[in-house]
């Protein structure tokens, strides 16, 4: 387990990334799902919203302090089970919906693609890790 300054840090930083994918999902609502249809525009937003997660990690990996490959990776699976109570919660008791509905983007078989974002999501730590460690040594 990181210490508490690293770990205090990784729930700001967790914070942070679900306003932004909060807002990601504002604007998929708006703009992208009324022309290509709120499942298609979820499969796309995946890939986006993985991007965006990453590049927050990016930012903040040096500020989380998270050296260790067990810190990074314990960061990353707790980043990745208090979204999916988030996706839950918010899903259920904000927006209504039925866990049916809420487990939707769940369903790989069935083309729910957002296991692929929490496990990008996971890994984020670690691959903001690679990404330092390789501009490091390319600067």
């Amino acid at each position: 387990m990181p210490d508490w300054r690293c770990f205090s840090r990784a729930i700001a930083v967790w914070l942070l990334m679900m306003l932004a994918e909060t807002c990601h999902g504002i604007l998929r609502t708006l703009y992208l799902a009324p022309l290509v249809g709120d499942f298609r525009a979820r499969q796309i937003c995946t890939f986006t919203g993985a991007a965006i997660l990453l590049a927050i990690a990016y930012w903040f990996h040096d500020w989380i302090g998270a050296n260790t490959r067990k810190q990074q990776l314990t960061i990353g699976v707790l980043w990745l089970i208090w979204t999916v109570c988030f996706e839950i919660l918010l899903g259920v008791f904000v927006a209504g919906l039925s866990w049916y509905e809420v487990t939707a983007d769940f369903r790989v078989w069935q083309g729910g693609l957002l296991p692929i974002g929490l496990v990008a999501l996971a890994l984020s730590l670690r691959i903001s890790n690679w990404l330092h460690r390789r501009r490091r040594l390319v600067s």
